[in-house]
């Protein structure tokens, strides 16, 4: 096959391309995520001129062609611009399912093709089968249940599931690090990164008025009846769940319980105020199937490190996704991704509304 292998400069999309290299035509690209000005440049993981380094040398190592492209526009405007809607209207976002929808899987598979590459692969930890009897591809977890990244993937269409090879689905991790250092790799015990790139360290709010050069407007904290409790900095500061950092005493501990955009209000209470049983997600992506016309039993993730919960899940006659726990779930917050599981299989996901 010949594929293009999203290379990161990290040991995993390394990884990646060696294995694949032993059986296939393969090419490296990376995408700099900076525009023409210096956007986004500097010591951000994924970002910065040493990961580069590391991309090119593990290419000529392998002896194969990499490419170098420059994304930063598209990354600006469908990852970037979407994290500043998302917590203005009072949601908390997941950058990376964005970045993967309309870069990694969208821009790459289409620049690809245009390099002579009809298929991808990414250093993700997951798999991509194809089942004869529905015929369709399907995404399973990857075999190292604590690496899995399914649930930042479930945007994943048919389509693009038909083009996409993930060769680290039945690694663990530290297999990857000893393939790496047993291939001379330098970027071998190069640590993993953690926060968002394009915010190492971890400020969302600040980056937020750095970019759009404004100030977060600060609004009133209120209880469950609207009394007002106190003044806040602002509703990008905070997510649903918080109970650190809020910079307001009430005499007991309290947590962010709702964010109000309209109003700028957020309202604070008890930890048992945080537990809902059902969500209503929008943007929903069905993998296994066309859509869930039918009550259908899943487990479900909230957010990236939540674990499993059963529920029921159908969509209505929006498409729209609906859950209904067993039991109540802590925190669901708008913005986040819901992501439906069949034991190993994805069902597929939606972005929360409520």
């Amino acid at each position: 096959m010949k594929i293009a292998v999203a290379m990161s400069g990290g040991v995993d999309s390394s990884v990646a391309a060696y294995l694949l290299k032993q059986n296939n035509d393969i090419c490296g690209v990376t995408f700099r995520m900076s525009d023409e000005n210096g956007f986004l440049q500097g010591d951000a993981p994924c970002l910065s001129n040493e990961d580069t380094a590391f991309a090119a040398e593990v290419a000529d190592r392998l002896g194969i062609p990499y490419h170098v492209l420059n994304y930063g526009e598209n990354f600006r405007r469908d990852v970037v611009d979407r994290f500043i809607s998302t917590y203005a209207q009072g949601g908390t976002p997941n950058p990376c399912i964005d970045c993967n929808r309309y870069v990694k899987f969208g821009a790459l598979l289409e620049k690809a093709g245009e390099l002579g590459y009809p298929n991808i692969a990414t250093g993700h930890y997951a798999r991509v089968e194809y089942d004869s009897g529905s015929g369709r591809y399907l995404l399973k977890r990857a075999a190292d249940a604590s690496k899995d990244q399914t649930y930042v993937l479930y945007t994943l269409t048919q389509d693009r599931l038909s083009k996409t090879t993930f060769p680290l689905g039945s690694y663990t991790k530290a297999e990857i690090r000893e393939i790496a250092a047993a291939n001379g790799f330098a970027n071998a015990d190069r640590k993993d990164s953690q926060d968002i790139c394009f915010v190492p360290d971890g400020d969302y709010a600040g980056f937020i008025e750095r970019y759009t050069g404004k100030r977060d407007e600060p609004g009133d904290f209120v209880d469950c009846e609207g009394n007002v409790l106190g003044k806040h900095n602002g509703i990008m500061h905070y997510t649903v769940g918080q109970g650190k950092k809020l910079g307001i005493s009430i005499g007991r501990k309290a947590f962010v319980c709702n964010i109000d955009p309209v109003s700028r209000n957020i309202m604070l209470g008890d930890d048992s105020m945080l537990y809902k049983n059902t969500l209503e997600a929008e943007d929903v992506n069905i993998i296994v199937c066309d859509r869930l016309d039918t009550r259908t039993r899943v487990t479900a993730k909230i957010r990236y490190n939540a674990k499993p919960a059963s529920a029921w899940a159908y969509q209505d006659e929006r498409g729209h996704l609906h859950l209904e726990f067993d039991e109540p779930q802590r925190a669901i917050t708008r913005g986040q991704a819901v992501v439906l599981y069949d034991g190993d299989v994805v069902v597929g996901g939606g972005r929360i509304i409520k």
